[in-house]
């Protein structure tokens, strides 16, 4: 029963999802962590972090890593499945039809209003991954963040905007700094 729940919630997922991965994230925590109660927001931003560090598509991997906790193998491979079906069938038409019709204003026109619409989704995202890092637990008490987790975003973020560092680079010293952090 798990593994038919987990597909047809990330099937959910993949034809609600537009714009990639990242535009996905809301969606599937909302359905995730506030209306299946699978995982707690801080459980579900532990998988985003993996879900950006491995290869491969954050949504995928996201269904992937979240299928894994709930159902186990069996539990991946339904939510694996689930995520990527719509995916395949709607870009399959997709392709058809913008190599038949790309030269259509319409078709320009639509893709142009769809952008801030998927910067929109990515920064909801963002905004509550951030909250949950720093504060905790999505609610925003604003003399008692987590100094730690605020200065390792700003530093990450300089670095990251400044100097383009490489993201993987900025994960692991991160993570280093809060190894040495707590073994002192």
């Amino acid at each position: 029963m798990i593994y038919w729940q987990l597909f047809l919630t990330f099937l959910n997922i993949g034809l609600l999802s537009f714009g990639g991965g990242y535009a996905a994230l809301p969606i599937i925590e909302d359905l995730v962590v506030h209306q299946e109660h699978w995982l707690t927001l801080e459980e579900f931003s532990h998988l985003i972090t993996i879900s950006q560090m491995t290869p491969g598509p954050i949504a995928i991997n996201a269904s992937t890593f979240i299928g894994t906790q709930i159902g186990g193998v069996g539990g991946a491979v339904a939510a694996t499945i689930g995520c990527t079906l719509p995916s395949i069938i709607i870009v399959t038409f997709l392709a058809y039809l913008y190599h038949r019709y790309q030269k259509l204003s319409l078709m320009q026109d639509t893709l142009f209003i769809l952008r801030p619409v998927v910067v929109a989704l990515i920064a909801s995202s963002g905004l509550s991954i951030f909250i949950n890092a720093i504060w905790g637990n999505e609610r925003i008490i604003w003399m008692d963040p987590n100094w730690l987790m605020l200065i390792i975003f700003s530093v990450a973020m300089f670095f990251l905007n400044k100097f383009k560092a490489n993201p993987i680079l900025i994960m692991l010293s991160a993570g280093l700094v809060n190894i040495i952090y707590h073994a002192l």
